[in-house]
């Protein structure tokens, strides 16, 4: 016997209501019926899944501003499959990034000294609030993979001697290498595996306002073929490693990449201000077997109108899988009524957290992203495979899997103006016929009971 669980969402007011089929609107009769056809027959990239970051500025508000009962309910909310959304991969800073409350690394020095060895590396400002929430999460979920991203490099280490731009020294490419090392080896040592890193975020973005650090692809080819990726094999780390972790407009970068450190790279890690996701696609198909991870998009004031700003989550997320992404992680997992904190200098924050935390009332709001991503993280499971989903009409945009107990989860999402009949087919089979309001969401997990 088929089941059905559905969630839908229809705007502000109604996001990602559990519906049954006869809750749904019915189709005109006589009118056009757009359908979407499921075909498990074809596959293509196993999902890791869905999350956010928690920055400095985050893990401080859920784990400091919320009171205990506030925070076991936000934290089984985002993390928890069955009580909750279930996110699956989380995407950390090393150190600080514009979301935190001071400038710091794990190896801060004064000016004029440095630390070849590393002796004085310490992962101790994140035992404060980013590794018990981490700890907390994977308890929650011991699916969840983390990947980790530096801002900058200790100050010391470049040629500005800050952590605000500049580049990293040469003479301290073998350091910087075995810094990374060792984060990994403290975060394994709680209990905590770095599945993925990349060399940089946002290499080509150079701000002197938060922290940074320009990285060519030259340099990031010096940097992994010589230093990092030996760095590992000395250590026996199988923590992967990622290239590039900016944006869809310059797929140049991480194909330059790929042809010369081709070995020693695992994937390409995107983010969505700029460009488009078929860049994904590019990439990946000229270096198949390569991963394909989406790790940074902020949501924001910059799309105020709170229906093109869901729209934006939904229609980017599915083209984001439908271009070969195994995780598809948004920024900030809670920022305050200000959008912060961010670090001093930084200026007014127009970004949105997957929760808002006020820090005058300690009000707790879910955001339209938690919505968004719960569209997609509850229903597609890690290690879910997707497969052929196509709309016989352009405007209705959907992504599906097969997830490991064989059910078969659906997103889909209405970007015309108007409301949509569609038929949902698996294998030639109708499973589902409904209306669909203009921009709405719906997700549809397909499951055969066992009689």
């Amino acid at each position: 016997m088929r089941e059905l669980l559905i969630y839908q969402s229809k705007g502000e007011g109604e996001l990602f209501q559990k519906q049954s089929p006869e809750q749904l609107m019915p189709v005109d009769s006589g009118a056009e019926i757009s359908v979407v056809d499921l075909d498990d027959n074809l596959t293509y990239q196993q999902m890791d899944g869905f999350g956010a970051s928690f920055t400095d500025s985050a893990a401080y508000l859920i784990h400091q501003v919320l009171d205990a009962e506030q925070q076991a309910e936000v934290m089984t909310k985002l993390f928890d499959p069955q009580d909750g959304i279930g996110l699956s991969v989380l995407r950390n800073p090393m150190g600080a990034s514009d979301y935190a409350r001071t400038l710091y690394s794990y190896n801060d020095l004064p000016e004029q000294e440095t630390d070849p060895e590393l002796i004085r590396f310490s992962v101790a400002h994140d035992e404060g609030d980013i590794i018990p929430l981490l700890q907390q999460a994977l308890k929650l979920n011991p699916a969840i993979k983390l990947f980790a991203s530096p801002w900058s490099a200790p100050g010391w280490m470049k040629t500005n001697g800050s952590m605000k731009a500049g580049q990293l020294k040469k003479e301290h490419y073998g350091t910087y290498a075995n810094y990374f090392v060792r984060y990994i080896q403290a975060y394994a040592d709680k209990g905590l595996p770095i599945y993925a890193v990349t060399p940089q975020n946002e290499p080509l973005y150079e701000p002197a306002h938060y922290p940074s650090m320009l990285m060519q692809p030259e340099v990031q080819i010096d940097f992994i073929k010589k230093h990092l990726k030996p760095a590992f094999i000395a250590h026996q780390l199988e923590t992967k490693i990622l290239s590039y972790d900016h944006n869809w407009d310059r797929p140049d970068y991480p194909l330059t990449v790929l042809e010369q450190a081709n070995e020693e790279v695992d994937g390409v890690a995107w983010h969505w201000y700029g460009g488009k996701p078929s860049a994904q696609s590019e990439v990946f198909e000229a270096f198949a077997g390569k991963e394909v991870h989406f790790t940074e998009g902020s949501g924001g004031e910059w799309i105020p109108p709170f229906e093109q700003a869901f729209s934006n989550v939904m229609r980017t997320g599915i083209e984001i899988l439908n271009n070969h992404s195994k995780s598809f992680i948004l920024w900030n997992m809670a920022l305050d009524e200000h959008n912060g904190p961010t670090v001093p200098g930084f200026g007014t924050s127009t970004c949105r957290g997957i929760v808002q935390v006020n820090q005058q009332t300690r009000k707790l709001v879910y955001t339209l992203d938690y919505y968004a991503l719960a569209h997609f993280s509850k229903i597609i499971r890690p290690q879910a495979v997707r497969i052929a989903s196509a709309a016989g009409n352009e405007v209705i945009r959907s992504v599906a899997f097969k997830n490991t107990d064989q059910s078969i989860a659906a997103v889909l999402f209405n970007d015309s103006g108007k409301a949509e009949n569609i038929a949902v087919k698996l294998q030639g089979t109708e499973v589902l016929t409904f209306r669909l309001e203009a921009k709405s969401a719906l997700s549809i997990l397909i499951s055969d009971s066992v009689e």
